[in-house]
């Protein structure tokens, strides 16, 4: 069997996962509204992923020196992972469409030959009604597997499951 290429992998930048300050992407003094977002992360089995890296990127607030507007977490022995951030806003869809606020949302594991990606969307945001990613999902409990729910002051959580009952939407791009 040949050598597995570099898209086919995460490497040489596994390494950047123990960065844990790269989960932080206030650390710079970045100022707006601050929030947590958590979750965790299980197999088909419901068993923790705890190899995994999970990537956030967000377009609102608009990256800058003091924010960098992308992050990367590890997920630990629980299969959970914790990220700081500034609350996104609106931003614009293709056409005169309006996107509800999100996290765009990449996920690498051993075992995945492809990165994973999806979108982490807010509970009662009146966007969400109209977002035209959301809005393309028939099934409602499709749907929910990319709403995260509050989870304490300023405070939210997305688990994702990669598959099986429940599985999460996961986008093709």
């Amino acid at each position: 069997m040949p050598a597995a290429t570099a898209s086919q992998t995460i490497g040489p930048y596994w390494h950047l996962i123990e960065h844990r300050e790269w989960a932080d992407l206030t650390r710079f003094g970045a100022e707006g509204e601050r929030i947590e977002v958590t979750g965790r992360i299980t197999d088909g089995a419901g068993d923790a992923v705890v190899d995994a890296a999970v990537e956030i990127w967000q377009a609102s607030p608009p990256a800058d020196e003091r924010f960098p507007g992308y992050g990367r977490s590890a997920t630990d022995a629980e299969g959970r992972f914790r990220f700081v951030t500034l609350k996104p806003e609106a931003v614009p869809g293709n056409g005169n469409q309006t996107q509800a606020p999100h996290l765009s949302v990449v996920l690498l594991s051993r075992g995945l030959m492809t990165a994973l990606r999806t979108r982490v969307y807010f509970q009662g945001e009146a966007l969400n009604e109209t977002d035209p990613l959301l809005a393309s999902i028939e099934d409602p409990a499709e749907r929910a597997t990319l709403i995260a729910k509050p989870a304490g002051a300023g405070t939210w959580n997305l688990d994702i499951r990669l598959q099986g009952e429940g599985e999460t939407v996961f986008l093709e791009v």
